[in-house]
This record gives C-alpha cells, sequence and structure tokens, in this order.
C-alpha cells in the first residue's frame, strides 16, 4: 500500500468510526470529551464502555474477514471463496454452539469461545479439504458449499434438541457487534492483529499460487503445502471473527474484490473489510433509530451484510 492510498485508508477509516459513534445517537460533545480527556459525564462513559467496544468489534471482525476472504480468494484463484463457502465460518459457528451445549463454552467466555470457533473452523475447513482431494482447487468453493450445508443442518440439530440453552443464539448464526465490552476484545484482538500480520508475511507466497499450480511448482512451491498454509490464516482469523462476532456473511467474499480494484493486497483487504463491517454496524444503528423510537429493536449486523451482499453476489455470478 503506498503512502497515499495508507492516508486515504486512514481517511476514509476514520469518517466511517466518527459516523459509527455518531450513529448510537451519542453527541458530538461525548465524542470530544473523550478526545481532549475531559470525559467524565454519563454519555462520554457510554461512548467509553460501550460504542468504542461495539466500534473495535466491528473494525477488527471485518478486518478479518477481508483478510481470510482475500486469502482464499487467491490461493484457490476462485473470486467465489469466501470464509463462508468454504466451511470455515460455518464449523467455527458450529464449535461455539457445540461448546455451549456441552458446556465447556461458558455463555459469555471469549477465550472459550475463540478456541471453539477454531476447532470448529478447522473442522469445517478439513471436511471441505477432505472433499475436494486430488480435484482442481478451483472447484474447491463447490465443495466447500457441500460441507457448510453439513454443517448448518448439524448446527439446527443442536438449536432443535436444546433450544433452552441458547438464548443468544441469534447473534451466533445471524452475526452480531452489539453488547461487546472491552472483555470480550482482549487477547482476540491481539489473535486477530497477529494472523493478519501472518497474512501480510505470505504475500509473496499468494503471489506465487495465483498464477496457478504449475507456476508455484517452477518457482520451487509446493502448491499442497501453499494452499494447506493459506487455510490455515484463514481458519485462524474466521476463528477469530466468529469468536467476537459470530456468522457474519459476505463480508469475506465482497471486500477482497474492492481490495484487488484498488491494486493493494493484504493491508488493503484489512482495512476494506474494516469499512465495510463499520458501515453495516452503522446502518444497522441507524435502523433501529428509524424503525423503533424505544431503542428495543436490535437489528443485527449480519442481517445488513446479508442483504448488501446478496446483491453483490448476484453481480458476481453474473459476471462469472
Amino acid at each position: 500500500m503506498t503512502a497515499g492510498r495508507a492516508v486515504a485508508a486512514a481517511v476514509l477509516l476514520a469518517a466511517v468510526a466518527t459516523a459509527h459513534l455518531l450513529a448510537a445517537g451519542r453527541p458530538v460533545t461525548a465524542l470530544t470529551g473523550l478526545l481532549d480527556g475531559t470525559a467524565g459525564g454519563l454519555e462520554e462513559r457510554i461512548v467509553w464502555e460501550l460504542g468504542l467496544p461495539r466500534l473495535l468489534t466491528a473494525v477488527l471482525t471485518g478486518a478479518a474477514l477481508g483478510v481470510a476472504g482475500y486469502v482464499l480468494q487467491t490461493a484457490l484463484r476462485n473470486p467465489m471463496a469466501a470464509p463462508e463457502f468454504s466451511g470455515v465460518n460455518p464449523g467455527a459457528v458450529l464449535g461455539i454452539l457445540a461448546g455451549l451445549t456441552l458446556g465447556v463454552v461458558p455463555a459469555d467466555s471469549a477465550a472459550g469461545a475463540l478456541a471453539a470457533a477454531l476447532l470448529g473452523g478447522a473442522l469445517g475447513g478439513g471436511i471441505t479439504w477432505l472433499f475436494a482431494a486430488r480435484r482442481d482447487p478451483v472447484q474447491l468453493v463447490v465443495y466447500g458449499l457441500l460441507g457448510s450445508a453439513l454443517l448448518a443442518g448439524i448446527a439446527t440439530m443442536l438449536l432443535a434438541y436444546q433450544p433452552s440453552r441458547f438464548g443468544n443464539a441469534l447473534r451466533w448464526l445471524v452475526g452480531s457487534v452489539e453488547g461487546r465490552v472491552w472483555e470480550h476484545l482482549g487477547f482476540t484482538s491481539w489473535w486477530i492483529a497477529g494472523w493478519i500480520a501472518v497474512a501480510w508475511a505470505c504475500s509473496a507466497m499468494l503471489a506465487v499460487l495465483a498464477p496457478g499450480d504449475e507456476h508455484a511448482a517452477a518457482l520451487g512451491l509446493r502448491p499442497g503445502v501453499g494452499r494447506g498454509v493459506a487455510l490455515a490464516v484463514a481458519i485462524s482469523l474466521t476463528a477469530g471473527a466468529a469468536g467476537l462476532s459470530g456468522a457474519i456473511a459476505f463480508v469475506g467474499l465482497v471486500t477482497p474484490h474492492a481490495a484487488r480494484r484498488l491494486g493493494g493486497g493484504v493491508p488493503t483487504a484489512a482495512v476494506a473489510g474494516a469499512v465495510a463491517l463499520a458501515g453495516a454496524d452503522t446502518l444497522a444503528q441507524l435502523a433501529v433509530h428509524l424503525l423503533d423510537d424505544t431503542h428495543r429493536l436490535g437489528v443485527p449486523t449480519g442481517v445488513v451484510t446479508a442483504l448488501a451482499g446478496a446483491a453483490v453476489l448476484a453481480r458476481l455470478g453474473r459476471s462469472q
């Protein structure tokens, strides 16, 4: 990312972040109070304890999914590859639900949700890998859809078997950044940042994989090993995103295309994902104010991304 693009990305992200905080109905004075060190009133405390953690959750989740999608699409040479279409995202959510069912994941444990999502994501990605073994990696998405359908069916069975244990199941199945506080970020934020750094370090490997297996082999890279590393990075990032926000759809599919149109790589995909999800959550908060004056209605962020992503998906499908 060039210096000019980095500055533009920073300005865009700052603008979206400001809009996100103001969308909750907080006055500008509450934000300026945090910046100039005079915070102390109720509004400032609400922004600090609820608004900022929610914003950072959206930024981290979006960045993780954006980079995960970029890694998958580049390594598999398929513009339709994404965490939700490779078995990774459904597997991560299934891992969380299974952990809650078995009682090994406390209902509000960020570390437990991350560990369960990591195991489930590895299961989902592994099933896809087995389905597509020794086949063209471009076809991996087809098998990913089969694996995702299987995992979604198992998750539905868990919900039907013990519905009373899943009072907050909607947040995991649809995806939401609402209700996140500083304690939820903790280790997960470092996990996501660390794996984004790993993905960035793998940029050269991804560039070798992108033209095809013959090109990679000619340059001394074993394609299967390279794709295995890419899958591990995507699983780790998706698990972090799912552990924070559940199954946010389409961010990992759409934002890598925007990053490539801008001529960028992993950093651009991270910023694009962060801007997209923070923007989607801004719209979700505005919808609450427009649809329900009492603010009892909550619009999950995943609903906004699903509606927007479906339109983009239809356009991508026509262009293939």
